[in-house]
């Protein structure tokens, strides 16, 4: 069992940054992937990026590339997204995930999911 918690959403100015974080429990994660998604409004569900626990492997959906940053802290067992550049369409519910890896882009693969945290990205 892995317990995901998410914090650090809320409203950021288009251009501006915003770092999003995951706090994991209840297991060892050195042999899983943990990802972001993120449901916009009235949409579903969509992958933004993954990683492995061990950093050795990153991977982002098209639109946030150059822009987002997974990145992970072993000692505090928390994974972060850093969005700088921020536009309007990034805005949604912020997911983190966890899954044995590999990784991957498809939700209804992941089995353990945070509770969500809202980024509202103003024009």
């Amino acid at each position: 069992q892995v317990q995901l918690v998410e914090s650090g959403g809320g409203l950021v100015q288009a251009g501006g940054s915003l770092t999003l974080s995951c706090a994991a429990s209840g297991r060892t994660l050195s042999n899983f992937a943990m990802g972001w998604f993120r449901q916009p409004p009235g949409k579903e569900r969509e992958f933004v990026a993954f990683m492995t626990w061990s950093g050795s492997i990153t991977y982002y959906t098209d639109s946030v590339k150059g822009r987002f940053t997974i990145s992970r802290d072993y000692a505090k067992n928390t994974v972060y997204l850093q969005m700088n550049s921020a536009k309007p369409e990034d805005t949604a519910v912020y997911y983190c995930a966890a899954r044995l890896a590999p990784g991957t882009v498809l939700a209804s693969m992941w089995g353990y999911w945070g509770q969500g945290t809202q980024v509202t990205v103003s024009s």
